[in-house]
């Protein structure tokens, strides 16, 4: 017998369980511009993207996402959570546009008892109420168990209870939460078996959290065991430790479960970094599929072995994410490390001379300095001595000041190509008042387009010495390109003036083609 793939549906709730991250607060464009990159780019079947009744900002942003998403068929894929509390939330959704509610339930007999202070029977009833009057406005109900894995444990007889009462209702979707994330993957197994075993023609989706760090591999167990549909956030967003992240989640069901889904992998990096952006809540550099330097591989090993047929590679291909491999400079480099850089800068060396240059960046990496690729050109020139690097825009001296009560000033002269240029300007500090100079010379005197800074990262070694080297590293971006350059100095100024006369020079050879 043939096995079938499973089809998993997946509902994001980044702009609702999400958004209860501590200190996570969209904005309504940004909470559109979410809604439209998860809809439109990553292909989720379903967003959940607000609790009924928060606040007037929160009635215009579901407002703003119900009309745009009516305009591209997309409206019965929003959904916003709501309460058991009469005609109230049913007539607040409804108002903003949207035409799905996600009735939050209460899935044990402790949360029923405890906090409504209500027997089974009258919950039930009062729940009943809200799906008739929902239907009665046309719109779709799903619902909540909340504390669902909590009732599971301790009151499976009330969970029956509520199925079955509601069962005989218009609701489409059961949707299953382990609230507390107090579940493992073993439980999950056992109580969405039950569950699909005794209502085999409910569609049950799971809700997991991250309390334990299970979140991840419960989501697998509840495909296991028969769950149709499952709830993530982008970058785990979540309450408390958060939620199963969808990349994970994606990448686990292709990989593992051999499962099928909607979602477009090749967008995942690009709206995880948007969230990122929005959320204000930074993605671990370590953090699987979306992480800064989860493709990134250190040991010198690892890149020979690339260079011998894949051998250090997994089915997490970084291009199924939208990103590529990189290898990393520092004192763990071996040659492999160093000659794959080299390569994707057009340069190749010797035996002897990549040898030099391994002990240069070893050397660097020993004193825990960071080593990125657009410094390599300049570690070869240093190294040897033979001039790879033409240094063609050199600094030939500058002046920067600061006054109290003054703006910053930066004057300075600069040789590019061996016809010398002089500026002045003012800034809001030293560094940008000599960026403000700089770009007068390239824009101004010569027309030229300037790279735009789009990140500026300072580094100090621990210890809180006021000698200590400081570590400037800036990204830039031009001509849709990015990069970043570093300077080392004592001084911060200092050192970013010089990761910007390394960027000059990189780019140097740009306007020669225009």
């Amino acid at each position: 017998m043939k096995y079938k793939q499973p089809q998993i549906e997946i509902m994001d709730t980044t702009l609702r369980d999400g958004e209860q991250t501590s200190g996570v607060s969209f904005v309504p464009h940004e909470k559109l511009m979410i809604a439209r990159l998860l809809l439109e780019e990553l292909k989720v079947d379903r967003v959940e993207v607000a609790s009924a009744r928060v606040s007037d900002g929160e009635f215009d942003a579901v407002k703003m996402i119900c009309d745009w998403a009516a305009r591209r068929n997309l409206l019965p894929k929003v959904e916003v959570l709501g309460f058991v509390d009469g005609h109230i939330s049913v007539d607040w959704i409804h108002a903003t546009g949207c035409r799905v509610i996600n009735l939050l339930c209460k899935g044990s007999l402790k949360h029923c008892t405890c906090q409504l202070r209500k027997t089974p029977e009258e919950h039930i009833e009062d729940i009943i109420a809200v799906v008739n009057y929902a239907n009665e406005q046309d719109m779709e109900v799903n619902i909540y168990l909340e504390d669902w894995s909590n009732g599971m444990k301790d009151s499976p007889e009330y969970v029956f209870q509520m199925m079955d009462a509601l069962l005989h209702t218009n609701i489409k979707r059961y949707m299953l939460p382990d609230t507390l994330g107090v579940l493992n993957p073993l439980q999950v197994i056992e109580y969405m078996r039950k569950m699909v075993k005794r209502y085999p023609h409910a569609h049950f989706d799971f809700h997991p959290h991250n309390d334990y760090d299970l979140a991840v591999s419960n989501v697998l167990a509840a495909v296991l065991s028969g769950a149709k549909g499952l709830h993530t956030t982008i970058n785990g967003l979540g309450e408390r430790a958060g939620n199963a992240p969808l990349s994970s989640v994606q990448a686990i069901l292709k990989d593992h479960f051999n499962a099928i889904t909607n979602i477009d992998e090749g967008r995942l990096n690009e709206v995880s970094r948007v969230v990122e952006s929005y959320s204000g809540i930074a993605i671990p550099a370590n953090k699987p599929i979306v992480g800064e330097n989860v493709f990134t591989q250190v040991a010198g090993v690892h890149a020979d072995g690339d260079n011998k047929s894949n051998l250090y590679c997994n089915d997490l291909l970084p291009e199924r994410f939208g990103r590529k491999r990189e290898y990393a400079l520092g004192k763990n480099s071996g040659k492999a490390n160093i000659r794959k850089n080299l390569e994707d800068l057009g340069l190749t060396l010797d035996e002897d001379s990549m040898r030099k240059v391994t002990e240069r960046i070893i050397e660097l990496g020993d004193k825990k300095e960071l080593v990125t690729q657009e410094d390599l050109p300049y570690i070869v020139s240093d190294v040897l001595k033979h001039g790879i690097m033409n240094e063609k825009v050199k600094l030939k001296t500058y002046i920067v000041n600061l006054a109290y009560g003054l703006k910053p000033m930066a004057t300075l002269k600069i040789e590019i190509n061996g016809q010398e240029f002089e500026e002045s300007s003012s800034g809001d500090g030293q560094y940008d008042a000599f960026v403000r100079a700089l770009r007068k010379i390239y824009k101004v005197t010569l027309g030229r387009r300037f790279p735009m800074l789009t990140n500026y990262a300072v580094s100090i070694p621990p210890g809180g010495r006021t000698d200590a080297f400081v570590q400037t590293v800036i990204t830039w971006s031009f001509d849709n390109t990015v990069f970043r350059t570093r300077g080392l100095d004592a001084d911060q100024t200092e050192a970013a003036i010089k990761a910007t006369m390394k960027m000059l020079n990189i780019i140097e050879d740009e306007y020669k083609t225009e």
